[in-house]
């Protein structure tokens, strides 16, 4: 049976109300099972951000084990109203702090948090203040740092001289991309155009660019041990032409080794789980399988290797590892054919929503207000 829900919960933080975030949840949580909880980047909702990945045929395998909780931004859904003159839009450390007002309406006791660009850096951050609720990250193009003088200045001047769709489309995708790779830009750019509101846009991104550091430092045996990382285990992902790439090595360098993997894709671009969602894929059945979970997953082999002389240890998730590793990738693309395979149960909008195939699912769209 598939349900459609609008219910309104309130969270309040210092007596102030920030607005709603706009929730989809498919499949039934079971008690000794994480949820994955999913959060899009800048530009993007989580049909954009991640329809090709959940409805990918490789993905049936894990919507058989686990449900999924999509997470939007206050106004980035599609079809959502120009938000109000006098609000006020959250900064991102405030929508960290509304994921648990997710977990505590849908009665969710832990996730796997799957996030892109500004929604990775969310979830890292809620991970961080809230850690006995993540089991794990799978963490997509995210940059740890605050943006500096000179990147401030270079946005203001990227706001006078570029469109906001041109701002978010160089945000997302590296230059070799955007101008090799026009279908997929063209199909990006009319998601953001038409899909968008361009004001809620605006904010949401003016938000991502006013975010602090990630307070994380790299413990060190012996010495610094104590300090404050990410405590579950973590898999950083970015494509080798993504505009994120040095900021996410710069955020495996921060965070602990010995729970931590970069997975860097070769001959991939701005959004991995759009250019190689079935390699993705494979990597986040590894991932949960090394957390205890999808121990009967058909999986094909994952070959990889480290770029340093760092011992090579399969990718299984096991929290003894001494090293982080770098996954290398192979260099094929997945045809457009393939990504229109096995559509799933979260294929959904909101105005209608189809039956799952797979039998006592649920599905509730719903508004949190916090």
């Amino acid at each position: 049976k598939t349900h459609k829900q609008h219910v309104q919960i309130n969270r309040i933080y210092d007596l102030i109300s920030f607005g709603n975030v706009h929730c989809i949840m498919t499949g039934t949580p079971r008690a000794n099972r994480p949820v994955i909880l999913t959060f899009h980047d800048v530009g993007l909702n989580h049909k954009t951000c991640f329809e090709t990945l959940f409805n990918h045929e490789d993905m049936k395998e894990i919507l058989r084990h686990l449900p999924v909780c999509h997470v939007e931004a206050p106004g980035q859904h599609q079809g959502a109203k120009t938000l109000p003159t006098a609000y006020t839009y959250p900064t991102m450390d405030q929508l960290s702090e509304t994921l648990p007002a997710v977990l505590k309406h849908f009665g969710l006791r832990s996730v796997i948090g799957l996030g892109a660009g500004a929604g990775a850096y969310i979830l890292a951050k809620f991970a961080l203040n809230h850690p006995d609720q993540v089991d794990g990250l799978l963490l997509i193009n995210i940059n740890p740092n605050a943006e500096g003088i000179m990147d401030s200045v270079a946005n203001k001047i990227t706001e006078w001289t570029h469109t906001l769709p041109d701002t978010v489309i160089s945000h997302l995708f590296g230059k070799d991309e955007i101008q090799t790779n026009h279908d997929l830009i063209a199909t990006y750019r009319h998601h953001i155009t038409t899909t968008m509101n361009q004001s809620n846009l605006s904010q949401f991104f003016r938000s991502y660019n006013s975010r602090n550091a990630l307070d994380v430092e790299r413990p060190v045996p012996g010495e610094n041990i104590n300090v404050r990382t990410l405590k579950c285990s973590t898999m950083l992902v970015v494509g080798d032409n993504s505009p994120a790439v040095e900021a996410v090595v710069d955020c495996n360098s921060k965070l602990n080794p010995t729970r931590t993997t970069l997975l860097k894709m070769a001959d991939c671009g701005g959004l991995p789980q759009v250019n190689q969602p079935a390699k993705v894929i494979e990597a986040l059945k590894y991932f949960i399988q090394g957390m205890g979970y999808l121990s009967s997953a058909s999986m094909t082999r994952l070959r990889s290797r480290t770029t340093s002389s760092s011992s090579i240890s399969s990718f299984d998730g096991s929290r003894s590892r001494s090293h982080t590793n770098e996954l290398h990738r192979g260099r094929t693309h997945s045809h457009a054919s393939e990504e229109k395979r096995g559509r799933s149960h979260t294929n959904v909008s909101m105005e209608s929503i189809s039956n799952s195939n797979q039998e006592h699912s649920i599905l509730k769209s719903t508004e949190v207000a916090y």
